[in-house]
């Protein structure tokens, strides 16, 4: 019987090695509260993301700021996806309520108008697409500020640094929320065919 409880207290020793002790359950000096993500508390914040980018809240659950090399790239990508977000929501909604004369142009489908307008004019878009482009293809790799084409007139320029700041934050989350709408108002006109707005 004693060496029975020998062997179980011997066991139960080196299974105690590898429990978590109470210290190991606190948070350690590396992950105070201000290293936490601000998106995700209960995330470490990542090292990247050190909030000295506009909009940056800390949200990167997949660690895509870990594998992307330049920030201001991915920041350039994501302002331009949101633009072009904010953009196609508008003309999602107004194909399907705004018909302009001439049958090539009153089509309701937002997806069949693509097709309906012609060769010719989806031609001039894809091509001052390109020139758009074309002309702004250096700003991604400079130290160019992300988003910065110089199409700003004199309401943005007269603004101090400060309040320029907030219009970027603006920018950002209308350009973070449209993506997510234009992924769900386009699904849900492939799904159910029926317009946006009912």
């Amino acid at each position: 019987m004693a060496f029975k409880s020998l062997i179980f207290v011997a066991v139960a020793a080196s299974a105690a090695a590898f429990a978590p002790t109470l210290n190991s359950l606190q948070p350690t000096t590396s992950l105070q509260a201000a290293e936490m993500s601000e998106s995700l508390p209960f995330l470490p914040r990542p090292e990247k993301l050190d909030g000295t980018l506009i909009g940056d809240v800390g949200f990167d659950p997949m660690g895509i700021s870990e594998i992307q090399q330049d920030l201001n790239y991915a920041r350039w990508a994501e302002i331009k996806h949101g633009r072009i977000s904010m953009l196609a929501v508008v003309g999602l909604i107004a194909e399907q309520y705004i018909h302009l004369p001439g049958a090539a142009y009153s089509n309701p489908d937002p997806f069949g108008a693509v097709g309906s307008v012609g060769t010719g004019v989806n031609v001039q878009i894809l091509f001052w697409i390109g020139v758009i482009e074309f002309a702004n293809f250096d700003k991604h790799y400079d130290e160019s500020p992300p988003g910065d084409i110089g199409w700003y007139g004199p309401f943005y320029g007269s603004k101090t640094p400060e309040e320029q700041a907030v219009l970027q934050l603006q920018e950002i989350k209308h350009c973070r929320l449209a993506m997510l709408a234009i992924v769900g108002a386009a699904t849900q006109y492939l799904i159910f065919h029926e317009p946006l707005l009912g």
